[in-house]
């Protein structure tokens, strides 16, 4: 009941936040030809009306509840401007003193939609609180709901995702958001759907602003955990994370062992995570250094991939992953022709035929020329 009952509260908010924004939109809002308000401005003037109440015990929301007065001042001055523009005045100078009041007018919309916009911030920082605070209790608690758990990782990588803020940023570290969510990926008694979910959220938070979350991300349980949950879904999230973070991420992959599991994923029953796992390689193969490229090569990389190729799942994946070792960005100019030279020598190994031995040599060997 409790729990519900927050939602509901939640979702007040999130209205209120859309009618801040539809007042900034729009401020004529604040005072139509017929003196009333849309119901957007009424939303934000019943606010303020019990703001004394709600924001008393918050000296956080002191600024939204002086915004909300100030918003509530402008609305009833622009309503005495309308009453005083339709009461009339004629003549030229009564002409003159009515365009003086319209652009007094249009000044005071003007304002209005400041104030409304500032409004929105005020309650988009204090909906960033309720979040956070919520998303940690739940995931911290063994009794709430997975699905509850879901919607609140699934709302936490929307909100980031909508690009930087100082302000969120802030609520985040505070609230230690990140270590809540890396933990529940870590967990291993968290179901499964969730830890996913999690997974998505640190990719979603190292998007978000590399330079706070990557340390936190490399020095952690997560990606060992990422690949340790070894689905399709954690596989993208780790494709991801190689991108973004490059060949620190791939350091830390080889340091912790992990690249063996990588390699025998690419041999699971299941077709979306044998696609997902070739992704991840391929990523390793432009990012990786030396020892993480040989470590690859010595859990048989290459033979799978003849295998997967000779099977018709992944066509020229040899020498997809050959391109990627020469134009990437993990080895040295010296390194990546040793590395292809090796490349070459597997496939000799490998290859059950001399024409197909032929076949992916040709394009391991010529696959990059445009």
């Amino acid at each position: 009941m409790e729990e519900r009952q927050e939602h509901k509260v939640l979702m007040a908010r999130e209205a209120l936040k859309k009618a801040s924004k539809d007042v900034e939109i729009n401020p004529n809002s604040g005072a139509d030809d017929g003196g009333g308000e849309s119901p957007s401005m009424k939303a934000l003037l019943e606010l303020e009306t019990g703001s004394e109440d709600l924001f008393s015990g918050d000296p956080k929301l002191s600024a939204l509840s002086h915004l909300l007065s100030h918003l509530k001042a402008l609305a009833s001055s622009l309503r005495s401007q309308s009453s005083s523009n339709n009461s009339g005045g004629g003549g030229r100078r009564g002409g003159g003193y009515l365009r003086l009041l319209l652009r007094r007018r249009f000044d005071g919309r003007s304002e209005i939609s400041r104030v409304a916009g500032s409004i929105g911030s005020e309650i988009q920082s204090w909906l960033d609180r309720e979040y956070a605070d919520h998303l940690i209790a739940a995931l911290r608690s063994q009794s709430s709901d997975d699905d509850e758990k879901i919607e609140l990782l699934s709302a936490l990588e929307t909100r980031v995702s909508c690009g930087f803020d100082q302000g969120l940023q802030d609520v985040l570290l505070k609230a230690d958001v990140y270590g809540a969510v890396e933990a529940a990926l870590a967990d291993k008694a968290v179901a499964k759907p969730v830890r996913e979910h999690a997974a998505a959220a640190v990719l979603a938070l190292v998007r978000f602003n590399k330079a706070v979350f990557v340390g936190p991300v490399l020095m952690g349980p997560a990606v060992g955990s990422i690949v340790s949950i070894a689905s399709a879904a954690t596989l993208r999230v780790l494709r991801g994370l190689i991108t973004h973070i490059r060949s620190p991420l791939v350091d830390v992959l080889h340091s912790d062992g992990k690249i063996p599991k990588l390699i025998a994923l690419l041999s699971s029953g299941d077709l979306e995570i044998r696609a997902a796992a070739f992704e991840c390689c391929l990523e390793i193969g432009y990012f990786g250094r030396k020892e993480a490229i040989e470590a690859m090569m010595g859990e048989g990389l290459v033979k799978i991939l003849m295998e997967l190729q000779r099977s018709g799942e992944f066509p020229s994946s040899v020498a997809r992953f050959a391109i990627q070792l020469e134009v990437g960005e993990g080895l040295r100019q010296r390194e990546k022709r040793a590395m292809k030279l090796e490349v070459v020598r597997r496939v000799k190994e490998e290859a059950i035929t001399g024409g197909e031995a032929g076949t992916v040599l040709t394009e391991v060997l010529w696959g990059s020329t445009p």
